[in-house]
């Protein structure tokens, strides 16, 4: 039998208040629920006093990963946003292959990154209800204690939604539970789930603060919860609910678009008033290896991420109109007058400078690097730059910015789309309040929209989430909600350009299509299938009580 003992220790790191002292939490045998937490230290000594509960609060916060642990991931963590969210979608690949099975119809019951995630992700859930189990042991102000539970029940409700919104049926636990029950329990309704987030987010908004001092920068404030309300309506296709929730954080007047837009990426940008939810990063500390990962190996990174074409073709040209429409668009030099975005957010060939130095990335160039790339690893040839801190000469391993989960930006995209989604008349002004504030900050100055046919509408703000957004964690969500994915993700995937469109049919160095793009790979999303991941196996050998989703 399968069991996690969860065993506690504590270190002195920074935390995500601005303080010293943070509970360090490492799960380390097997299994998923079964694990004792932290009242296992002693009930008689701790949760007495407020610092006990921020302690327990902050641990509540905190991933025990560690930069390489690939299955320690849970899904509040940066990496499961970037590798999971998007590097299983068509916005691109990472190139060691860990999750290359998400999307070629490969996907199984065996895939260790599932297991880890599920592993994970219940790792949380059991910390937020160890939490909830004790805090009222704890003398504090009533206030204070409130928003404590509320930030619990806001994290806990976060992995309880992508759980259901990944695995369908999932095992609904609100309370610490013994190993004999951990080992037993069955899947409760998708539904059922979905009523329970939606229940607690709700209770969690009613008692988070609208603003946080600096200090507490990194916690959860009413609009954060509000977001991932926001996007469990939206998902769930309830939306004059989700017009309602986002009309919310836009009536408070607190979060605006930043006129930036690169910077919002990078310590400079973490105090910028577009930023609602983020999870906080401490250089050399608490640090994130995202400037190794995303770097070019030309500067000392891994290219851990390669942007597949497909998303760079999203782009709009300068004039506003997308690449097929626009008269500014040339085959045979596809990134010239395109939307600012575009240079912020990949390493172009022969195009980008970073740090003093042209981004090449041709095969031909560096055969030792790059040719080696092409045939083992992945490689595309485009570098995603989003992330990329020009001006940071610090560890590459260790980066201090923190990753935001949820932009003002995003707010105002899924509020346009609720409102015609929910049959709103959509106006001038309604436009100009929300897609034009986001494509008009000054870093990207792009045309204003216009168009107020809603199926026309439709698929200019589907295009403008998916670049304002890229690699920010949304791509999956937002490919399952619609249910496109399976269109989407069925057929060729390219990267950057080799040769000209005249020379395309007759190049043979390496393999491009017609357009002369180099062909990456192929991919078979299954319909029936791949919308809902697999049930590990690993735990059902635990637990017979829990059925496998179908196709598995």
């Amino acid at each position: 039998m399968k069991t996690y003992i969860l065993e506690i220790s504590y270190q002195r790191i920074v935390s995500f208040f601005a303080v010293l002292t943070v509970i360090l939490l490492s799960g380390c045998e097997e299994g998923f629920l079964d694990k004792q937490p932290l009242d296992q230290l002693s009930t008689n000594t701790f949760w007495k006093t407020e610092n006990d509960a921020l302690m327990a609060l902050t641990g509540v916060y905190y991933e025990e990963g560690n930069a390489y642990d690939y299955l320690f991931y849970s899904l509040w963590n940066q990496d499961t946003h970037m590798r999971l969210f998007e590097a299983t979608t068509d916005n691109g690949k990472e190139k060691d292959n860990f999750v290359t099975l998400f999307n070629n119809g490969q996907l199984n019951q065996a895939n260790t990154i599932v297991a880890g995630l599920w592993a994970t992700s219940y790792l949380k859930i059991c910390k937020s209800n160890n939490f909830l189990d004790n805090i009222d042991k704890v003398e504090m102000d009533p206030v204070k204690k409130a928003q404590f539970i509320a930030e619990v029940k806001t994290i806990r409700a976060f992995d309880y939604f992508y759980m259901a919104f990944l695995w369908g049926d999932i095992p609904l636990v609100t309370k610490v539970q013994t190993i004999n029950d951990a080992n037993n329990v069955t899947r409760t309704p998708r539904a059922e789930v979905i009523s329970f987030v939606i229940d607690e987010l709700n209770s969690a908004i009613t008692d988070l603060p609208e603003t946080r001092p600096s200090v507490e920068k990194g916690r959860i404030t009413k609009a954060g919860a509000l977001a991932i309300l926001g996007r469990v309506q939206m998902a769930e296709k309830k939306w004059t609910d989700a017009v309602n929730t986002y009309k919310q954080i836009i009536d408070m007047h607190i979060y605006s678009i930043d006129p930036r837009f690169k910077e919002l990426f990078q310590v400079a940008g973490e105090n910028s008033a577009e930023i609602i939810l983020s999870i906080k990063r401490v250089a050399d500390i608490y640090g994130t290896q995202i400037q190794r990962d995303c770097s070019p190996f030309t500067y000392g990174g891994y290219a851990q991420f390669a942007p597949f074409n497909e998303l760079v073709e999203d782009f709009e040209c300068i004039d506003g109109k997308p690449i097929n429409e626009s008269p500014l668009y040339d085959p045979d030099k596809p990134y010239l007058n395109r939307d600012p975005r575009l240079y912020a957010t990949f390493f172009i060939d022969r195009l980008t400078v970073f740090k003093g130095k042209l981004f090449v990335s041709t095969p031909d160039s560096s055969p030792s690097i790059y040719k080696d790339q092409l045939t083992r690893r992945n490689w595309t040839g485009i570098g995603l730059k989003k992330f990329c801190d020009e001006s940071f000469t610090g560890s590459i391993a260790s980066y201090g910015g923190d990753f935001t989960v949820v932009r003002y930006a995003e707010v105002l995209l899924s509020y346009l789309e609720s409102n015609i989604e929910s049959g709103a008349v959509i106006t001038q002004e309604l436009l100009d309040q929300t897609i034009n504030l986001v494509r008009g900050r000054t870093a990207v100055s792009m045309p204003p929209i216009t168009e107020t046919d809603p199926s026309t509408l439709t698929t200019i703000l589907r295009r403008e989430r998916r670049v304002e957004l890229a690699w920010e964690g949304l791509r999956l969500y937002d490919l399952f909600r619609w249910h496109i994915a399976h269109v989407v993700m069925q057929g060729n995937f390219h990267g950057m350009k080799l040769c000209t469109v005249a020379e395309a049919s007759t190049y043979t160095r390496f393999p491009v299509d017609a357009n002369g793009y180099f062909f990456c790979e192929e991919d078979h999303f299954r319909e029936n299938v791949d919308y809902l991941w697999p049930i590990p196996q690993t735990e059902r050998d635990i637990n017979p009580n829990l059925t496998q989703n179908p196709g598995y």
